[in-house]
């Protein structure tokens, strides 16, 4: 992820050497999951192309990924002027974004909801703190630094969203204070040998993308970013319990060397 400014040695006319750093150009897909967001999706694509036109990105792509939607997601991303691309029906959040990310265009992915609970704009921090670590992943957290938090989930949903970390960290051994924020950077070197091993459809792969990228050497970082929590949100309490389910998959895949 630091490979926007590398060191290049060259000899000069008197046969020293110099170093010049280079630029490399900043290149960003950004990947929105999508299922039945027809009415939140045209407020988030305005904001994230006044975000593009303001950044100096040399090259930028929005991509929906429309899960199966039933109302007009599809007509709205595609009035918008984005990159559409769709699911065979409804196949899960995790399917959806292991699809976007593999479709990617640029040489950095992120991948965010579609209520954009991160605002855009915390891609800088997710940016420049890779660049500064040298990392492969960045993942947003609400848990880092929590006066970041401008409307919280109702009590119960952050405890029960505390209790599933202390089980994650448990069973996965990962050391990460909130894997379910939906706002995660990836250099795209490294998204293309992650995804094509998650097995996940569901909640429970983010995690899983976590886990895989730690047993390919990938450095992962966490970040703190603002984060709002937005009403309307499609993770019910059965799914949410699905996820620990889905701590038991990861493991179980992990010991049997299905994430080489």
């Amino acid at each position: 992820m630091n490979r926007n400014a590398r060191r290049v040695a060259r000899a000069n006319q008197k046969g020293n050497y110099v170093i010049i750093k280079l630029r490399l150009n900043r290149s960003i897909s950004i990947v929105i999951p999508a299922y039945n967001e027809e009415k939140r999706l045209p407020a988030t694509l305005d904001k994230i192309r006044e975000y593009l036109q303001a950044s100096r990105w040399d090259f930028a792509e929005i991509v929906v990924v429309d899960d199966g939607s039933r109302d007009g997601t599809v007509r709205v991303a595609r009035q918008a002027g984005v990159r559409v691309i769709g699911n065979p029906g409804n196949r899960g959040k995790g399917y959806a974004v292991k699809h976007g990310m593999l479709e990617a265009r640029g040489e950095h992915v992120l991948y965010t909801d579609a209520d954009l609970s991160s605002p855009i704009g915390e891609l800088e921090k997710l940016w420049d703190a890779a660049a500064r670590a040298g990392a492969q992943v960045a993942i947003g957290s609400r848990a880092v630094d929590r006066s970041l938090v401008g409307v919280h989930q109702p009590r119960a949903r952050e405890l029960v969203g505390r209790l599933f970390n202390l089980v994650m960290r448990m069973v996965t051994g990962l050391p990460f204070r909130d894997t379910q924020c939906g706002f995660k950077l990836f250099d795209a070197g490294a998204a293309k040998r992650i995804f094509p091993l998650q097995l996940l459809d569901g909640f429970g792969f983010d995690v899983e993308v976590l886990y895989i990228a730690r047993k390919l050497g990938c450095k992962s970082i966490e970040v703190p970013v603002r984060w709002d929590n937005v009403a309307g949100t499609k993770v019910s309490l059965l799914l949410g319990a699905r996820a620990y389910l889905d701590l038991l998959k990861v493991r179980w895949y992990g010991l049997q060397g299905r994430y080489r």
